[in-house]
Formats: structure tokens, C-alpha cells, sequence
């Protein structure tokens, strides 16, 4: 569906069928584990103030502005120390603004709310609250980069974009119209149904590949128990927690899929507008290759 096959390249696959001895299995599974971890900062920093800030309290500031201004200052001192790059903080910044305006349509029509007091509001939703989707839009930048990603046989624009931008305009209408993810996720398998991420674990090591599709739901299922964490903390409350804390409907995890496949589809459209504007001519390729 608008994707293309790939010339064989021999040193591709030579890094990809390249041979390992148990130790160096052992060594990858530790890396990648650790590439990720370390990918997860900016969302471990939230979740870490979000719980610290039931036990503390700063004079004359609100618990959701101290973690707005938080967020902030993890942003700029990134950015500062070169942990992120100043085009990284770009797609920060467009997911918090994405996120921010789901959430005032989502808080306005009842879907969840945040209790807590702050002056920093918009509709009721702390603008903090835009730094929790642009901390997987961080996390899928650190990961990209750490671990050396390459899209392979990505659905062209043509099919990427409105497939994306179809995604997140249900997330903005489902309250109004009808849902219409029994349709998205037929055409997103479609869509990826050939499409592969490699990535290196270690550099000048072997190179691994996995399906997209899984890729897109084996995020969604941290993301998933990360919002349970999310509202065990107060952070924002579904209507059926109001009266104490229980676990996030497993049904959840559909709408989590999706925000995890419009959040990569954005961030690998963002790679490859900027591949093509220095010269790239495979669009259905994205991303550094061979390291």
C-alpha cells in the first residue's frame, strides 16, 4: 500500500544474519534495555515530581505549576548539555501543543479531569499536563537516536499523512461523532503491514529488525501502565476514580495503541521531511542506516 521493495544490499543483511554467541545476546537484550531506559528520562522525571509532589509543597505555587516550571527546566537543561538536540526540543514542543488541545476538548466534554489547583490552567487542563504526551514524543527521539533506528518500506506520504492525520482527528471528535478505530487499525495494518524497524543495540554490532506493528503495541503497553502509575499519583482522574483509585479500563490500551502510532508517524514524517531537504530520494526509508 504505497510502499516500494528495496535493492538487496549485501552489507545490510550481512548485519542483520551477522552470528552471536550467547554472551553477546545477553549483551544486546542489556544494551537495548538500557538505550530504552535511558530514553524513558523525561517521563521518569515527570512521574518522579508527580508522586514527590504530594509529600512537598513550594510557598505561594501550585503543585501543577511546580511541575509545569519543572518541566521546563528539564527542558532547557537538556538541550543545554547537548543530551537533546535543538531540533528534538522542536518536536517536544509540537506534541505539547497536540496534547494540550486534546486534552481541553477531552476535560471539556467529561472524559477525565485534573482536581488539583493551578493557575497555569486552560479550559481546566494545566498546561503541564502537554509535557506528558510530548514526553513520549522525547522518549521516541531518544530512542530513534540512541538506538540508531531505520524505517524500512515506511508507506509514503501519500498514505502516511492522512493515515496520521485521521488517527489523531478521532482522538479529537470520538466525543461527538462516531468512533472510528474499528476502521483505523484495519488500515493501519494494511498500511504497515511490511514495514520494519532496524535497529543496533551497539554500535558496530549486529543489527536487529522487528515488525512495526509490534513495535507500535509494545509501547503501548508500557504507556498503558505508566497512566496507571499516572492516576495512582493524582495526576488526572478518569470519572470511575473519583472515589478512590482503581486500575485504568484494559480498554484503555486501544486508545494508547493509537496514540503511540500517530506520536511514531508524526515523529518519522518530522525525520523525513528533514532527509529529503538534504538531497534523500527514497521516501519510504527513514532514518541514519548502516552505523
Amino acid at each position: 500500500m504505497g510502499a516500494v521493495d528495496y535493492p538487496d544490499d549485501p552489507a545490510r543483511e550481512s548485519r542483520l544474519s551477522m552470528p552471536l554467541e550467547p554472551r553477546d545476546h545477553v549483551m544486546d537484550l542489556l544494551a537495548f534495555g538500557w538505550h530504552n531506559a535511558v530514553s524513558c528520562g523525561f517521563a521518569g522525571f515527570i512521574f518522579f515530581f508527580m508522586g514527590a509532589s504530594h509529600h512537598f509543597t513550594v510557598p505561594h505555587l501550585a503543585r501543577y505549576d511546580m511541575l509545569l516550571l519543572l518541566c521546563l527546566a528539564w527542558q532547557v537543561a537538556v538541550v543545554a548539555l547537548k543530551v537533546e538536540t535543538v531540533n528534538e526540543l522542536k518536536v517536544v514542543c509540537i506534541f505539547h501543543g497536540l496534547g494540550l488541545a486534546m486534552e481541553v476538548l477531552k476535560v471539556h466534554y467529561g472524559s477525565w479531569s485534573y482536581p488539583g489547583d493551578g493557575l497555569l490552567k486552560i479550559g481546566g487542563v494545566p498546561l503541564f499536563s502537554g509535557f506528558m504526551y510530548a514526553s513520549v514524543a522525547s522518549y521516541i527521539c531518544q530512542a530513534w537516536r540512541r538506538l540508531n533506528l531505520t524505517m524500512v518500506r515506511w508507506p509514503r506520504r501519500v498514505v502516511a499523512v492522512p493515515l496520521a492525520a485521521a488517527v489523531y482527528g478521532n482522538f479529537m471528535t470520538n466525543q461527538f461523532l462516531p468512533d472510528a478505530r474499528a476502521l483505523l487499525f484495519p488500515a493501519i495494518l494494511l498500511a504497515y503491514r511490511r514495514t520494519w524497524v532496524e535497529y543496533t543495540p551497539r554500535r558496530g554490532h549486529r543489527r536487529y529488525r522487528m515488525p512495526m506493528v509490534f513495535a507500535f503495541f509494545f509501547i503501548a503497553v508500557f504507556i498503558f501502565f505508566a497512566e496507571n502509575i499516572g492516576t495512582f499519583l493524582g495526576a488526572w482522574r478518569y470519572p470511575n476514580q473519583h472515589y478512590g483509585w482503581e486500575p485504568v479500563y484494559f480498554q484503555k490500551l486501544s486508545s494508547w495503541t493509537l496514540l503511540v502510532i500517530v506520536s511514531v508517524m508524526i515523529v518519522a514524517e518530522l525525520q523525513r521531511y528533514m532527509l529529503l531537504r538534504t538531497g534523500a530520494t527514497d521516501e519510504t526509508r527513514i532514518g541514519a542506516g548502516e552505523d
